[in-house]
């Protein structure tokens, strides 16, 4: 911590001769030298087209000609008038805007600067122990004090910069050209601190290029996770295979199983009910009156066409749909949902969002607005709004499967699987309370595909809301299946879908990028493609619980036979003496 304090005598005002490092800098001091004749010419021009135009009027005024009535040489002296005018008054501007700006040398006195924070001398100066160090990941450093290095400098001087404090971490992309090179020093800077090496986490085959700016910040490596494919899967006419990123045995198999059961009975078909995302700032009146005066502006339908028209200036994509206003006191929350094409649409929701609120700040100056998220969305938060609106799309997907395959696929009966599916999703839910929970285990083919495809894995939590319904059908013979899931939050183009890994496994699913014919119809279409996958995932787990057979395959499949103490040690004799791992190699 530097503590400096200024000197206690200060010499008069007409005592001070500026010297080179103090002398107070001019914004003329830049202007070349000839700018002084522009100045004499501009100064000239403004007082002969002055006079002209004067003695011009004069003459009309004398004569009854119109004023409005202007010769061409009448026109000229008035756009030179104007032009010289501007440029004298930005000229002559700039110095006496200056000059009524005083310096610091003019307004502080005496005073204690603390790691560059100013108090006054009447004031007690904080304590000057030492606070402890923060962290070199993630210290604030400005540029201005940023020790300069290019590219060339050896990696363990930036090293020891970083770990020192001199240089933050968030910096080395910028500085270095070399994103695979930063998260390497960075890597080695944790190490240093941490004493922990992160052997396991890997490095290198990683293209650090494609998330700066947009995914991660600070990279020191990427988790690695296996990805499996279900499938095929019969929807709407179409077969799919699915791409699953997952750590847990027996969810790929269990959900390909449910795949053939669906494909072999002939297929599942799907219908989205809804599709926009929505945003929900709260705003604060000093009355509850004045609260539902601005519901009331918000819900009248005289004010759509220009509400949405500000909306949707945030993008061509954007395109408001409604707003729902609730109040809680004299606090506002307005739930705005907008078509947000191939994109999820969080930011572009938010855009618009606040192109509204700067218009209604006209209408209501006294509106205070307090966030633009006020949790009414409802974002990576279960909530009864998400249920019962939707947000995202909302899908239906229904299947009916056939006697002969339940029993022979599937190990079960139509009977059992309605019962267990009554007693289980329906009531057993009901009486855990739970919201959006009425499934077996929706959530889990949601994130494995949500992780495949680069969605945002913490919208898994609205986005596995689901109700598996179950019915016996065609005489009692057949099985009809539907899950019903109101707000499946995707996109095929921004954020994680841009990433090679995940990029291609929406082009698997034929769902890469932006539709250019239809915009929205690939994010609508991978939301159809989720909802298929978690019926057949509903089915199977169904099936295998209705047949007892949950456990077995589980202690079959889902145990690794590996010692896990052998291999363990093997790790670590690996790790300490690298040499007789190579030799056993």
């Amino acid at each position: 911590m530097d503590v400096r304090r200024r000197l206690p005598s200060k010499p008069a005002a007409s005592e001070r001769k500026p010297t080179p490092s103090t002398a107070r800098v001019q914004a003329s001091d830049a202007l070349p030298l000839p700018i002084r004749h522009t100045n004499k010419i501009f100064s000239a021009l403004f007082m002969a087209a002055l006079y002209f135009l004067m003695c011009r009027w004069r003459e009309k005024v004398r004569t009854s000609t119109p004023l409005h009535l202007l010769t061409l040489s009448e026109i000229f002296a008035f756009v030179s008038l104007v032009a010289s005018l501007i440029y004298l008054i930005s000229f002559f501007g700039i110095t006496y805007v200056q000059s009524s700006i005083p310096s610091n040398e003019d307004e502080i006195d005496d005073e204690v600067v603390v790691n560059d924070r100013h108090f006054p001398p009447a004031l007690n100066a904080p304590s000057t122990s030492p606070p402890p160090p923060p962290c070199p990941l993630l210290v604030d450093t400005s540029d201005a004090k940023i020790p300069s290095f290019c590219p060339d400098d050896n990696d363990d001087e930036i090293v020891r910069s970083v770990v020192s404090g001199k240089t933050p971490s968030y910096i080395l992309e910028s500085k270095l050209g070399d994103c695979r090179r930063a998260a390497g020093v960075r890597r080695e800077v944790l190490r240093r601190i941490t004493g922990s090496a992160m052997q396991g986490l890997p490095l290198d085959g990683f293209d650090y290029q494609s998330i700066l700016g947009q995914c991660c910040e600070m990279p020191v490596g990427y988790v690695t996770l296996p990805v499996g494919i279900a499938g095929p899967l019969a929807l709407d006419g179409r077969i799919y295979y699915l791409p699953m990123a997952t750590t847990e045995g027996c969810l790929v198999a269990s959900t390909n199983r449910g795949c053939k059961a669906i494909s072999v009975s002939g297929g599942a078909e799907s219908v989205v009910l809804r599709d926009g995302m929505t945003r929900a700032p709260v705003v604060r009146f000093g009355s509850a009156k004045r609260a539902a005066d601005l519901k009331f502006f918000l819900e009248d339908p005289s004010n759509s066409d220009t509400l949405a028209l500000v909306f949707n200036r945030s993008s061509r994509f954007a395109k408001l749909q409604g707003i729902q206003c609730a109040l809680a006191g004299k606090n506002v929350y307005m739930r705005f949902s907008c078509s947000t094409g191939d994109a999820m649409g969080m930011n572009m929701v938010s855009k618009g969002v606040q192109n509204v609120l700067d218009y209604l700040q006209d209408d209501f100056p006294d509106m205070e607005v307090l966030s633009v998220s006020g949790n009414f969305c409802s974002d990576k938060k279960p909530s009864a709004v998400n249920w019962i609106e939707g947000r995202g799309k909302s899908v239906v997907c229904e299947a009916i499967i056939k006697e002969e395959v339940v029993t022979k696929v599937l190990k079960t009966s139509v009977p059992a699987l309605v019962e267990l599916n009554t007693l289980k999703n329906l009531a057993g839910s009901a009486v855990a309370g739970a919201l959006g929970g009425f499934n077996a285990h929706a959530s889990n083919i949601v994130s494995a595909i949500f992780i495949a495809t680069g969605q945002d894995p913490a919208q898994n939590v609205e986005s596995s809301h689901c109700i598996t319904m179950m019915e016996v059908v065609n005489d009692g013979k057949d099985l009809h299946i539907s899950v019903t899931m109101p707000s499946i939050e995707v996109g095929t183009v921004g954020g994680g879908t841009q990433l090679a890994a995940q990029a291609a496994c929406l082009d698997l699913l034929g769902v890469k990028g932006s539709n250019l014919e239809s915009p929205g119809a690939n994010s609508r279409l991978l939301a159809t493609i989720i909802a298929g996958a978690v019926l057949a995932g509903e089915l199977s787990l169904m099936s295998a619980l209705a047949s007892g057979q949950l456990v077995r395959s589980h202690m079959k499949y889902n145990r690794s036979s590996r010692d896990i103490t052998q291999a363990a040690a093997a790790a670590v004799a690996a790790v300490r003496n690298p040499s007789e791992k190579t030799k056993s190699q």
